[in-house]
């Protein structure tokens, strides 16, 4: 598209969780020079929504569904995710990444119980399976660390007890993390049978928020798989977690960790 001066492209920009909360929107379009990159996007958002702008050094991008830098020069009609801390995942179905893969990643808006992890492990399990291993995250009372910039909001409900928690999410790049989260899996573990099931919505106190099921013919290999999946999940998934108490609510997490751990 052209204008007067020249050349400009249009992104579409999508915010999450408290960033959506403090500007009011869930997204909005955005017109910017040729040549533009992620941080111009975030500078510009910045000009509309000057309340933003604290949050910068806790804030990772995502371009057309994939993490990317702030360096990332820009296209007409990207769309770029901004992503705040993240705390973990649309129904992705069983998904193959290799012969003899099953991968089952879901988000699902409706509660389950701890017998999914009977479900999961059905759908998964095959003769050579000697080890099914289940991980079920539930809603607790206690409260967890603030996000960047939530410090003053966890201080207001101190000493108070988790009434439920509420999930939100970026259903399409969550799904695609999932993916490179499960094949990480089968690259350093060697499961090929996996698992990763998250919930959005509400959740409230005691019932499930996570299954993780993983598949192996030996114990060592399950265990190792269904620890990497949850705990990457939560540190890389475009997840978001409010902890809600009686009068408002507190979002959990850090900023979003944008590769695999280095271990």
């Amino acid at each position: 598209m052209t204008d007067g001066t020249g050349t400009r492209l249009r992104v579409h920009v999508r915010l999450f969780a408290m960033q959506r909360e403090l500007a009011g929107t869930r997204g909005l379009d955005l017109e910017l020079p040729a040549g533009a990159r992620v941080e111009d996007a975030w500078t510009a958002l910045v000009e509309r929504f000057p309340v933003l702008a604290p949050g910068r050094a806790a804030v990772r991008f995502g371009v057309n569904g994939a993490y990317a830098p702030a360096d990332t020069e820009l296209g007409d009609g990207d769309e770029v995710a901004m992503i705040p801390p993240v705390s973990g995942g649309a129904d992705g179905g069983p998904t193959g990444a290799g012969e003899g893969s099953l991968h089952i990643l879901e988000l699902r808006d409706q509660p389950f119980d701890g017998s999914i992890l009977g479900e999961l492990g059905r759908r998964l399990a095959s003769p050579d399976d000697g080890a099914v291993v289940g991980f079920l995250g539930v809603t607790r009372r206690s409260p967890g660390t603030p996000a960047p910039g939530q410090e003053a909001e966890a201080a207001r409900h101190a000493g108070r007890v988790v009434q439920a928690l509420s999930y939100e999410s970026h259903p399409q790049m969550a799904l695609a993390i999932l993916s490179e989260i499960a094949a990480e899996i089968e690259e350093r573990f060697g499961v090929t049978r996996l698992a990763i099931v998250h919930r959005e919505g509400e959740v409230p106190l005691g019932e499930a928020s996570v299954a993780i099921v993983a598949c192996a013919p030996h114990r060592d290999a399950a265990f190792e798989a269904a620890r990497y999946a949850i705990d990457e999940t939560k540190a890389r998934a475009p997840i978001w977690k409010a902890e809600q108490f009686t009068d408002g609510h507190v979002w959990i997490g850090e900023p979003a960790r944008e590769s695999p751990r280095n271990d």
